[in-house]
């Protein structure tokens, strides 16, 4: 099981473009449609939605994939 994250919380993780960071804005706890894809989730293994600070870019990563980051 991975890390537990909250809404609101700043988060960081590594994409095509290199590192990217954001705040959670929902955590998906049962499996859920994304552009076109079914995610597969659970209270024991959510997905996290968060919004990237500089593109206001949506995603959704599993919390394996996340690193919280300190500060604002």
């Amino acid at each position: 099981m991975s890390e537990a994250f909250k809404v609101g919380e700043h988060v960081g993780w590594n994409s095509e473009a290199g590192q990217v960071s954001g705040r959670i804005v929902r955590i998906h706890t049962q499996d859920f449609d994304w552009k076109g894809y079914t995610h597969h989730a659970s209270a024991a293994d959510p997905q996290y939605e968060i919004q990237s600070d500089k593109t206001d870019h949506l995603a959704v990563h599993k919390g394996a994939a996340l690193h919280r980051i300190s500060g604002p």
